[in-house]
């Protein structure tokens, strides 16, 4: 048998990865690396996640025919695998654009930590940094390197790490930090979003939170016995149930002849991820689901984006979005870009303690009750203000008439 055909292909595969964009993001093994069936062999990144195309064969890896940072889609052919006995002859990888992000300093010589067990989040930030595992002190068990370490060696550099002044006179010495491919995906498609697709307009109500706190209250221990946490972002996902059922075009996307609206509610979470950015996974289907299924897809979806693994499927295919953004301290956030091709996102801000006027039996009077302000930022071509104002309305009334 020649050595043509001893070669297995190595190739993009179209399982939840049609319709997405992809990058290459590294090669986990160098050509010439002995390779074994189902070993993570390349990490790819799509839209907003970061997935492992596993080796479909035992042997040597010989020919890489794409190159790190490389734009890939269904189907391509990525290298060749050889028989151990009769490998093809490695080939070099084509050297990345001089912008591209700088590659991992890890290698086969770097010491232990780098034969696999360095997490994908550490060595994005090895490479981020232009720092090689030896150079950091690992305080995770058995001397693994952590998140926390690289970041901490990081701060520690202080100065010395800055870059040589520019050529621009009067500017601060600076360090030049290469964007990720996340990063540069994302600023495009806010960029697109809001300047290129959509006119946004934003309108702003108040919500009372108190009959959504007493209920979490009564049934937290519960649904924390059955490994649940019962969130408050739970409540705000099976009210948007009521709003859209209000206003159908909320659940909906533009095109130049149709407004499509979706009969399905596919509801995405947009999350912050310390290291990676942010994404936006989707939980499927919401009206079907109550609220404790709701904060189990939840807490399923959250696990998975801080331990990096999501799949492509899991942030496709949503029809409205919600920013839960008052979690990390915000009141308010105008306009919170749309998550194209939707046509609408909801912005949850700040929960506070607030003094307000009520009116008990035709008397006045100051209360402190619980609240956060509510935005709709949506596509003015989609709905016009009295249409987001009616979504708000029925949203808020969801969440104010929250009953045990």
């Amino acid at each position: 048998m020649s050595e043509a055909t001893q070669a297995v292909e190595i190739r993009v595969p179209s399982e939840s990865f049609e319709g997405t964009r992809a990058r290459l993001l590294r090669w986990l093994k160098p050509a010439g690396s002995s390779v074994v069936l189902g070993e993570p062999l390349i990490e790819v990144e799509t839209d907003k996640v970061t997935v492992e195309i596993a080796a479909p064969a035992s042997g040597i890896l010989g020919e890489i025919l794409k190159a790190e940072d490389a734009e890939l889609s269904v189907g391509d052919l990525l290298g060749h695998i050889g028989a151990a006995a009769g490998a093809i002859a490695p080939a070099p990888v084509p050297p990345p654009a001089v912008a591209s992000p700088a590659r991992p300093a890890v290698d086969a010589a770097s010491g232990p930590s780098a034969a696999g067990l360095l997490s994908p989040a550490v060595r994005r930030l090895l490479a981020q940094h232009r720092l090689r595992d030896t150079d950091i002190q690992g305080s995770g068990s058995g001397a693994r390197i952590t998140v926390d370490d690289i970041l901490g060696h990081v701060a520690g550099r202080g100065a010395a790490s800055a870059a040589p002044p520019t050529a621009d006179a009067g500017l601060a010495p600076s360090e030049r930090v290469p964007h990720s491919p996340i990063r540069r995906r994302t600023a495009e498609r806010m960029v697109e979003s809001l300047l290129r697709t959509a006119p946004h307009v934003t309108t702003v109500f108040e919500a009372d939170l108190g009959a959504v706190l007493a209920h979490r209250e009564r049934h937290r221990a519960a649904y924390a016995a059955a490994g649940v946490p019962l969130t408050l972002t739970a409540y705000f996902v099976a009210a948007c149930i009521a709003a859209i059922r209000a206003v159908p075009e909320a659940n909906s996307r533009w095109t130049e002849d149709a407004l499509e609206l979706f009969r399905q509610i596919d509801i995405g979470i947009a999350t912050a991820v310390e290291g990676r950015g942010l994404m936006v996974p989707v939980i499927r289907d919401v009206a079907a689901l109550d609220l404790k299924a709701i904060a189990a897809k939840l807490n399923d979806l959250a696990t998975r984006a801080r331990t990096e693994k999501l799949t492509p499927a899991d942030v496709r295919g949503g029809t409205f979005t919600i920013s839960n953004h008052g979690v990390s301290g915000s009141l308010l956030a105008a306009p919170i870009i749309i998550n194209q091709p939707q046509a609408a996102i909801l912005g949850i801000g700040k929960l506070e303690k607030r003094a307000v006027v009520v009116d008990e039996g035709g008397a006045e009077r100051i209360v402190v009750r619980p609240r956060c302000y509510v935005t709709l930022t949506l596509d003015h071509r989609v709905m016009d203000g009295h249409q987001a104002n009616r979504f708000l309305a029925a949203w808020v009334g969801a969440i104010e008439a929250w009953s045990a």
